[in-house]
């Protein structure tokens, strides 16, 4: 397994971008608290943005360049309590703020290819977001997640969109209005997080689990993830309908067509993207 590229300077990119086979490693390098400032959310949707063009890549793994200490402390309250000095008390930067964020949150969701969060740290906050954002979530088993707003007059609002669309209602609300931190077995256990493993595995087992995706036909991993999150939002009955057309486009793509020929001949499909 060769990494193929190696984008960017690797000290200066407040991302650091790496192509291994056919899936993309992000990797947070904005030290010590990896906060989602303007420039970080910039710099991130960019990438996902660019990966909609590299036909090549079949899965992203969102990870910290500073594995062990924070994955994300979300925003930069440092950044936004500079802007409370404008005439508008900071409003205009708030506004733009909020703005990227749900784009960069949306971004995700709606990347044709699927997104693994790996994390090894504390998820707080617009960083908790991001990995409930994300399609597949892994930790350490030292890992915390939290959306502690709420201690600071601010409630975690738009992380909760996330949060609520991941965790069962009154899990998500006990860490909405505590601001509580909760440990890796409890995100589990509330559905934010996959799977738990010692650090010494979490980048193996992550880019295990990237592989095995990449490895299935582009087209319909891209048809089923858009399918997944459109479904979900809709009734039962219109979901049915919705996902019934679904599956009938998909089989009459030319990769359904190579998947079930290859399982009746008990053979390795071959895919092409169509």
């Amino acid at each position: 397994m060769g990494i193929v590229e190696l984008k960017q300077d690797a000290e200066a990119a407040l991302v650091k971008s790496e192509k291994i086979g056919s899936v993309l490693r992000l990797e947070m390098n904005n030290p010590p608290a990896n906060a989602l400032s303007i420039a970080m959310m910039q710099a991130l949707k960019a990438e996902l943005d660019a990966t909609r063009e590299d036909k090549s890549i079949r899965a992203v793994i969102i990870a910290s360049a500073t594995p062990g200490k924070l994955f994300s402390a979300g925003h930069d309250l440092k950044e936004l309590t500079l802007h409370r000095a404008d005439e508008d008390r900071g409003k205009a930067f708030f506004t733009r703020t909020m703005k990227l964020c749900a784009e960069l949150m949306q971004a995700i969701v709606h990347l044709p290819v699927p997104v693994l969060a790996e994390v090894d740290g504390l998820a707080t906050a617009a960083g908790c977001q991001l990995v409930a954002s994300c399609d597949l979530a892994f930790c350490t088993d030292t890992s915390a997640f939290c959306t502690p707003g709420v201690n600071i007059g601010l409630f975690c609002s738009t992380p909760m969109v996330a949060l609520s669309r991941n965790v069962q209602r009154k899990q998500a609300m006990e860490m909405l209005l505590t601001g509580e931190t909760i440990d890796a077995s409890n995100a589990r256990e509330f559905g934010l997080i996959n799977r738990i493993m010692p650090r010494q595995y979490l980048g193996q087992v992550v880019m295990k689990y990237a592989e095995v995706i990449a490895s299935k036909s582009p087209l319909t991993v891209k048809i089923g993830k858009e399918a997944f999150y459109r479904q979900a939002e809709m009734s039962l009955e219109d979901a049915y309908e919705y996902t019934a057309g679904v599956m009938v486009e998909n089989m009459m793509a030319r990769d359904s067509e190579e998947g079930m020929n290859a399982f009746i001949a008990k053979r390795t499909p071959e895919w092409t993207g169509e």
